[in-house]
């Protein structure tokens, strides 16, 4: 995996090993980043089942002015401080479930991104909580990556959703 542009451009970052990793890939991540691009300078980002970090340090890397991390694993939350480091970067890192973390992060977000394991089906439950705790902006998207197809969710319009392989990136905002 690596940083594909902005200032941190062509940057390798630390990965996971083994099969059971399922990272965004170059190919989706270059793609939504460019449908992303004229939203990042500047803005605010939480990089939910963040893993090793790479959809948040691409967010910095293309101006986002701050990143918040989360994820429950242990091994994922080394290998994102890992990258923070390399790229002399600063965030702040929770190290919970994704639930316990929208109930702890304060202010609002231009962009919440959500890559959970494919089996679970988060998506309902992310977008209840984060409209219950108007985390996210006026303007403001949750991008959300899983392997089937979302339904509807009520103060939430799909805007945009692409398919990258077995990969489908959604893209919601408020109603």
């Amino acid at each position: 995996m690596r940083i594909i542009a902005g200032k941190h451009r062509g940057r390798v970052l630390a990965s996971f090993r083994g099969m059971d990793v399922r990272p965004t890939s170059d190919r989706a991540k270059e793609s939504f980043f460019q449908i992303l691009s004229p939203r990042l300078v500047g803005a605010r980002v939480l990089d939910l089942f963040s893993g090793s970090g790479a959809l948040g340090l691409e967010s910095l890397s293309r101006g986002a002015e701050e990143v918040v991390f989360c994820d429950n694993a242990p091994e994922s939350v080394a290998i994102l401080k890992k990258n923070l480091t390399a790229l002399k970067e600063h965030a702040k890192v929770y190290e919970c479930d994704f639930k316990s973390c929208l109930m702890r992060v304060e202010g609002t977000f231009d962009l919440i991104f959500a890559d959970p394991p494919y089996k679970e089906d988060y998506l309902g439950e992310l977008l209840s909580l984060t409209k219950e705790r108007g985390l996210l902006r006026e303007d403001g998207l949750v991008v959300y990556e899983c392997e089937r197809e979302t339904g509807e969710y009520e103060g939430f319009i799909k805007r945009d959703e692409r398919c990258y392989g077995r990969a489908r990136v959604s893209f919601w905002g408020l109603a």
